[in-house]
């Protein structure tokens, strides 16, 4: 018997750490893109000279952390507990969920494979991603405080 309990809290404390995982690996993603847009960000509200290769680079950076976004994989059953923002409504609906992040791929695909080669270019551009940002958060995400 007491193999058994020391079995079940041991799988309890592994699935555990398998979410903390998979949740630090999420947060990771968001924080790496939210780098990312804060560059382009910075040229749009005058902070920063507008840069042609750093737009690109952004971009490209942008758009290949986005692609590798596996929805099954980042959001397992179970995930939704925890030091996380995601809200319930992912597992409640994974369809709509996934259409999100599908319209976020297209949308960094497209900006990167065209990157913006001046300041007015560039604003409608941010506008597309940031939009695509906010409606998934919106809809997808606890907010804090």
């Amino acid at each position: 018997m007491r193999k058994l309990i020391l079995a079940i809290s041991a799988l309890a404390l592994a699935t555990t750490a398998a979410f903390a995982d998979v949740i630090a690996d999420r947060k990771a993603v968001m924080k790496e893109n939210g780098k990312q847009v804060g560059v382009l960000v910075k040229m749009v509200q005058g902070e920063a000279d507008f840069d042609a290769e750093a737009v690109k680079a952004a971009l490209t950076a942008l758009n290949d952390s986005v692609q590798l976004i596996d929805v099954a994989a980042s959001f397992p059953p179970g995930s939704d507990t925890g030091d996380t923002t995601a809200s319930p409504k992912i597992w409640e609906d994974p369809a709509g969920f996934q259409a999100q992040v599908d319209k976020f791929k297209e949308v960094t695909a497209a900006a990167a494979a065209a990157p913006a080669q001046d300041l007015e270019a560039l604003k409608p551009q941010l506008g597309s991603i940031g939009q695509s940002c906010q409606s998934c958060h919106e809809a997808f995400r606890v907010k804090k405080g």
